[in-house]
């Protein structure tokens, strides 16, 4: 092996010799990394609860709507006695406000009151007290709920109704079913009765204008002993947590 002279020995710096790893100091400048955060601002939810911002987005809508609509006057009055007639109905709301129309809702075929009705006010003010007196009180012993009524449904939602309601086939043999839950639909009724006869067709009544559930139906068979059947296996059975209601129509 080739030993070093001591001509070469003498470029050879004492601090190589110490740290053979670091013979060399560096003079470049230090150079230093940030990391860039996106500067994005923060979601901000109405009380700082972000499970209330869809909320916040339907008062909005509510408060941008035109008070001067007959929607914004137009009360609906629920739990009413069958008895109740129009006459009757706009005599009760007149004593707290201008009455434009009351209008009770019978079941076209059964011709039986359907234990609502609607009644348009003069102005929303008239609406307003009307709601504030009358909501919770009694009329012929029944608590009656009155609020001004829901936004009507979209077009595809009212296109189903209406297709809903046109495939209904009317029969002499059916039934009327009350007390029905709010998630009983038209098909699940159907196939609850399915068991005790032969079905024609069945619905689930809506308030009209709406997609909420009258709370009863009917159910079309295609005999009475069918009828009879129906109904002396089936009143008050439970549908959907709910004892059900089942007689003539």
């Amino acid at each position: 092996m080739a030993s070093l002279s001591s001509s070469s020995s003498s470029l050879i710096s004492p601090t190589f010799l110490q740290n053979p790893r670091n013979p060399f100091k560096s003079h470049l400048p230090k150079l230093h990394f940030h990391h860039l955060k996106p500067q994005i601002p923060p979601l901000k939810f109405a009380h700082s609860n972000p499970r209330r911002f869809n909320a916040v987005a339907e008062d909005t809508s509510v408060a941008t709507a035109d008070p001067s609509s007959p929607a914004a006057r137009r009360l609906y009055v629920g739990n009413i006695p069958r008895t109740v007639t129009n006459d009757e109905l706009q005599k009760i709301v007149e004593e707290h406000g201008a009455v434009e129309k009351a209008e009770v809702m019978y079941d076209k075929y059964s011709g039986r009151s359907r234990r609502f009705a609607f009644v348009t006010m003069k102005t929303v003010e008239d609406a307003n007290a009307a709601v504030e007196k009358l909501n919770g009180t009694e009329i012929g012993g029944r608590e009656i709920k009155v609020n001004v009524t829901e936004k009507p449904l979209a077009t595809l939602d009212t296109a189903l109704l209406q297709a809903e309601e046109s495939q209904f086939i009317d029969s002499p043999h059916k039934v009327y079913v009350g007390n029905l839950a709010k998630t009983v639909t038209t098909d699940s009724l159907k196939s609850f009765f399915a068991e005790k006869g032969k079905v024609l067709s069945a619905k689930v009544s809506r308030v009209p204008g709406t997609s909420k559930s009258s709370g009863y139906g009917f159910v079309a068979f295609s005999s009475e002993e069918d009828v009879e059947a129906a109904i002396s296996s089936l009143n008050n059975a439970v549908l959907d947590g709910q004892k059900i209601r089942v007689n003539k129509a």
